[in-house]
């Protein structure tokens, strides 16, 4: 016999990851991000791992709710993300890595890809980046803060990986604004789309 119902399962999940959580200092909104990176990965030790700076949690609350513009920084992020509580909020998602513009930029430049993507969105407003993957991606964010360029409500930096990842999220944290992100190399497209989620569905639910 097994659960086949699927808000059963999530919340049974959700029971044992409750159970299975040690002391810790966040907030009951930080809680619902991190248990929902931990329902997505798996690992117990995104509780020790995700970190929330300068009222993150709020502050994205507050951007989603009156409805704003989210960019990924790859297809996954962008498809894992709930389109159903997107509409609700009245947000809009972006992703231009497959942009053919964006190739063409990227290649003349001698630049990733994420990176050429990044200054497309940056041209057009973002209100909350998106990065699960690139960690060039979140590199280029930070350059562009620092030439004052783009003033996102909120940055979501998790990129996976053993190059520039861990550093890309150190330098993310430097700056006076919003972030949550992770420490080290852990985190992905799925960890990205699943703070989105949680970020949504205490905005405006399900």
């Amino acid at each position: 016999m097994y659960i086949k119902n699927p808000n059963q399962i999530e919340h049974k999940s959700f029971d044992i990851i409750e159970a299975g959580m040690k002391e810790h200092n966040f907030n009951e909104q930080e809680l619902s991000i991190v248990k929902r990176t931990i329902h997505t990965t798996g690992d117990f030790d995104y509780e020790n791992i995700v970190i929330f700076k300068n009222n993150a949690v709020l502050e994205g609350i507050n951007a989603i709710k009156p409805g704003c513009r989210i960019v990924t920084d790859t297809k996954m992020a962008f498809s894992g993300i709930n389109k159903i509580a997107l509409q609700k909020a009245g947000c809009t998602i972006d992703n231009y890595i497959d942009n053919e513009e964006v190739r063409k930029i990227a290649q003349e430049l001698g630049i990733t890809r994420s990176m050429a993507a990044i200054d497309m969105a940056a041209s057009k407003g973002v209100d909350i980046f998106v990065i699960g993957n690139a960690p060039t991606a979140l590199f280029r964010i930070g350059e562009l803060l620092e030439e004052g360029k783009i003033s996102p409500k909120l940055i979501i930096g998790v990129p996976v990986g053993f190059v520039g990842a861990a550093e890309s999220k150190e330098y993310a944290r430097t700056f006076n604004m919003p972030t949550i992100t992770t420490e080290g190399t852990k985190g992905g497209s799925n960890v990205a789309a699943a703070i989105v989620n949680a970020l949504l569905y205490m905005a405006v639910g399900r």
